[in-house]
Parts: C-alpha cells; sequence; structure tokens
C-alpha cells in the first residue's frame, strides 16, 4: 500500500520496496558484500563475551518480558564487566564534573560543590573557544584535552612514587581497547616466517585474539599457571617465544595485569622478570593495566609495569619500549558507557610516534565526555576541597564491596564439588575450573560445540544466569572453565552462585559422576 512519508513524498512498504529491489530487469542483483567476499579476516574475529550465549541470553530476557515461562524470572548476566549495567552506584562527583562540562549554565547552579566547579571550567577553558562555554562538543585535539593530558601525566608520577612522566607521551582514547588496537596496528607487519608473532596470555581477553585474527598477525599463547593461581612463569614466556620463531617473529608481549578473566595479581619479582626477558628478547611491552585500582587481597598490591622498568635502572628504563593502558570503564568508578581512557608510551621511535600521531588523526578524537571523565579519576577531590569526604567514602564503598564479594565467589564456588576457584586476587572475575564428566563432554562433541558452551548453555537455560565459557578465553587443553564477574549486588551473587552450586550437583548427577567429580580437583 502506498503511504505520503515526511516532505510528501512517496513511500512503500517493506515488502513492495523488498520487490522494487531485487527484481528489475527480471534477475535478482547478486549482492557484492557476501560470505564468499567478506574480508576473511573479519570472519575470524571470535568475541565470546558478548557471543552466543549472550544472545541466547537476550532471547530468554525478550521471552520472560512476553510473558513467557521459564524455572526462573529474571536473566542474570554476568558475563561482562559493565558495573552500572549490574546496579554499581556511580562515583557523585564524577557525574558532577561531567555534567558541567556538557551543560556549563550549570555553573550558576548553588547544587554543585566549588570543586567540581573548577575543574569543570578548567576542562572548558582547554577546550579552546571564546567564552566559558568554550568548545567541549567540538572535536578536541587528537591526542586529546592538553590539561586532561597534563593531570594524567602528574597522576602517573604520584602512583609510581616520582617516576617522571611526559605528559607529550600521553594519549587520550575510546576506552582502553581503542589504544591496544592502535598500538597493535603499529605492530603488526611481514609476510610468511616474517610474520608478527603477539604473545598474549591464556587465558586471555578476547579483544586481544579478535584483534590479531583481525589483523592477520600470529597468535603465540603463553599458558598462565593455575596451580599456582594463575602466575605468570618466565620459563613458559621463554618456551612460547622459542616454539613460535619457527614459524613468525614474536615481537610484542601482551600482559594483562591485574588479570582478566584469571583476576591474578603480579609481583614486583614476577614483573621484573617479564620485563628482563623483553629486554633479552627485543620485545615490545604492552601492559593492560586497566584493573590498576581493583587489587583486594591483602598480601597483593599492584605494580606498575613502568615503575618496576625505571626501578631496573637506565639501561632498562632507556630503552624497554612500553606501551601502558587504563580506562574509566573499570575501577571503582565503572563508567564504561563515556568510553574513557588513555595510554602512556615509552622509548617509543620518534618518527613511530608520528605515525601514531598521524593514525590517531584519522579518527579525529576520543569522545570528549570520555575525556572529561578520565579527567576526574586522575585527579580527584584533595583533602582541603568540599567534595573530598563523599568521594572517598563512595570509593571505599565500592572497592570494600568488591573485595567481599571476591572472597564470597571463591568460598561459595570451592564448597562445589567439581569446582575449583582461584582466589579472586583483583580485578572483577572469577574464573573457576569446572569437572565436566566424559560422558557429558562426548555429547557435546556430537553436538558439534565446546563442552563448556554446552554447560553454560544448559546453565542459562535451567537457571537464567548467563557467564562466558571458558574456550572463548583459551584453557590448556582438556581443561574446561567458566568466567563470571563479581559486579552482581551480594544478594543477587549469593544466588547466583547458589544456583550454580545446585546446577552443578545436578549436571553431575545426570552424568553419574558425582563421585569422580569430588576426586578431580582434590
Amino acid at each position: 500500500t502506498e503511504y505520503n512519508g515526511p516532505y510528501g513524498l512517496k513511500r512503500y512498504s517493506t515488502s513492495e520496496a523488498t520487490v522494487a529491489a531485487t527484481v528489475g530487469n527480471g534477475q535478482i542483483r547478486e549482492k557484492t558484500l557476501t560470505m564468499e567476499t567478506l574480508n576473511p579476516q573479519v570472519k575470524a574475529v571470535e568475541y565470546a563475551v558478548r557471543g552466543p550465549i549472550v544472545i541466547k541470553a537476550g532471547e530468554i530476557e525478550r521471552y520472560l518480558q512476553e510473558g513467557g515461562k521459564k524455572p526462573f524470572t529474571e536473566v542474570i548476566k554476568a558475563n561482562i564487566g559493565d558495573a552500572h549495567a549490574m546496579g554499581q552506584q556511580p562515583i557523585t562527583f564524577l557525574r558532577q564534573v561531567v555534567a558541567l562540562c556538557t551543560f556549563p549554565e550549570l555553573l550558576d547552579s548553588p547544587s554543585f560543590p566549588k570543586d567540581a566547579k573548577w575543574r569543570a571550567r578548567r576542562i572548558l577553558q582547554s577546550c579552546g573557544g571564546q567564552s566559558i562555554e568554550g568548545m567541549f562538543w567540538s572535536y578536541s585535539a587528537s591526542k586529546g584535552v592538553d590539561c586532561i593530558r597534563q593531570d594524567i601525566a602528574a597522576y602517573i608520577e604520584q602512583r609510581d612514587q616520582g617516576v617522571p612522566a611526559n605528559w607529550e607521551n600521553i594519549f587520550l582514547t575510546t576506552g582502553a581497547s581503542d589504544g591496544i588496537v592502535s598500538i597493535l596496528r603499529l605492530l603488526v607487519s611481514g609476510q610468511a616466517h616474517a610474520r608478527t608473532g603477539v604473545m598474549i596470555p591464556i587465558p586471555q581477553y578476547p579483544l586481544y585474539s579478535a584483534a590479531i585474527a583481525e589483523m592477520d598477525a600470529v597468535q603465540v599463547n603463553y599458558y598462565l599457571d593455575e596451580d599456582n593461581c594463575w602466575a605468570l612463569d618466565v620459563h613458559e614466556l621463554h618456551r612460547a617465544y622459542q616454539t613460535a620463531k619457527e614459524h613468525c617473529q614474536p615481537r610484542v608481549l601482551c600482559i594483562i595485569n591485574p588479570g582478566n578473566p584469571t583476576g591474578q595479581v603480579q609481583s614486583k619479582k614476577c614483573i621484573k622478570d617479564v620485563l628482563h626477558f623483553a629486554y633479552e628478547e627485543n620485545l615490545f611491552v604492552m601492559a593492560d593495566e586497566v584493573y590498576q585500582d581493583n587489587v583486594y587481597a591483602p598480601d597483593c598490591q599492584f605494580h606498575s609495569f613502568k615503575k618496576v622498568l625505571y626501578e631496573m635502572g637506565p639501561e632498562y628504563f632507556n630503552s624497554v619500549e612500553l606501551a601502558s593502558f587504563h580506562s574509566s570503564s573499570k575501577g571503582y568508578t565503572g563508567e564504561c558507557g563515556f568510553r574513557g581512557g588513555f595510554m602512556e608510551i615509552v622509548n617509543l621511535d620518534p618518527e613511530v610516534k608520528s605515525q601514531l600521531v598521524k593514525m590517531l588523526s584519522v579518527r579525529l578524537c576520543p569522545p570528549v565526555t570520555g575525556q572529561a571523565a578520565m579527567d576526574v579519576i586522575v585527579n580527584p577531590p584533595q583533602p582541603d576541597e568540599p567534595s573530598h569526604g563523599q568521594f572517598y567514602k563512595e570509593k571505599g564503598l565500592v572497592l570494600g564491596a568488591l573485595a567481599d564479594k571476591a572472597k564470597l565467589t571463591e568460598h561459595i564456588l570451592n564448597a562445589v564439588p567439581g569446582i575449583k576457584c582461584n582466589p579472586v586476587q583483583g580485578a572483577m572475575y572469577a574464573f573457576p575450573r569446572i569437572f565436566i564428566p566424559p560422558r557429558a563432554v562426548e555429547e557435546a562433541q556430537a553436538l558439534g560445540m565446546q563442552p563448556d558452551m554446552m554447560y553454560c548453555l544448559r546453565l542459562l537455560e535451567e537457571t537464567g544466569i548467563c557467564v562466558v565459557p571458558g574456550s572463548g578465553f583459551g584453557q590448556r587443553e582438556g581443561s574446561y572453565h567458566f568466567r563470571m564477574t563479581i559486579l552482581p549486588s551480594a544478594e543477587k551473587l549469593k544466588v547466583l552462585l547458589e544456583k550454580v552450586h545446585d546446577f552443578h550437583i545436578k549436571f553431575l548427577n545426570e552424568y553419574s559422576a558425582l563421585d569422580e567429580a569430588q576426586r578431580s580437583v582434590s
């Protein structure tokens, strides 16, 4: 049926438009872009955190909303580290500063504290323009707003107890992932045996495997030691490096500390060993440190790779190429939607740095709201400012609750026969090992899926709990895991963990393997 759209234009129904587009001269026009013509590197990309399990969870959610019946009333999404989606309260001061930046008329409002107004004015003035409103909604410089980069340098110097930081080596990014992909693009080159090898931890965050696949680089796996609380063993780095040299040129070493999905926090000695290895083998180090505020174990402490490199002396500090990454999405703020982040580069060749600036310029700039959020994280209220008390109270409550939930998760999961969970020392995930009976493994293989994928689909369909199978992150052959966040409220997390407990025992009984499971993890 024909009808009139806006401005008097003739409009068609969807079915009529489809016919008009496909019939023409009587032959169906072939599509230019098909699965056969699609870039093969795109087809190789996988991203388990938002993969098939999450798609299925969305379908079940819609089914429940439409009145459908399941053995549960809601889907609990523990698949992704999205703090506010899980009910975490925002940090008031951060939201105040960003609100003032985006709507400067509020600078006259008595509802906002003076220290928030001062920070907003400083950011607005640094954005340029002829008035206090400045050009906040315009593009910023490609590297980011200057005063924010300067604040980040000051933050790094304070964090690293005086190790110098040059703000010209700091780049604002669209979340940490944007910076990670940008640096990888600089590093990947070569063909055949000269292709760039990128060393990544297994288990890993699938951003790395996805980016490596898209760029047609070579993924070089090094395995974390699950029996030693997911520690990084330098001997394993040597093994992986020497094996990879047979078919590629390893040039990059990626580290995630604190770990995702494994939650471990690396010791200073471990970091020193890793940096020595990178120095000896002439590797570029990429330090993913987005969880640096998320350390819960009392015997653990975050050490930045840059600070340890500095302590190793000038020979190391002036030669090892290092890029480190931080984000507004994690920590205690959990501001994922702002897409704020930054990277600091150390010892990058000046001509290569110019190429990086050129490449970032093509993307114009990161979101200015994310830049403003990042500024609050690195420049929080000081003791003599009016927002100091509330800010540190809110920060303490968030991190304290996460520490409690880390212990709760470890405690309950380790009480389940056939599940073994290492201590969640940091970050915001648990990565428990699950015993899957041989009969269940055979059934999964007959269905053409990974055993832990089948397990997680069953868990979702029977309990409404959405977690990600370990196969999406990588794991040693013959071992099975899942990743879950510890972000849900304590009450909801306890319900989640108890449902996992009951489901796992039911799953083992179904395959007559309860006794075998109890032996397998002892």
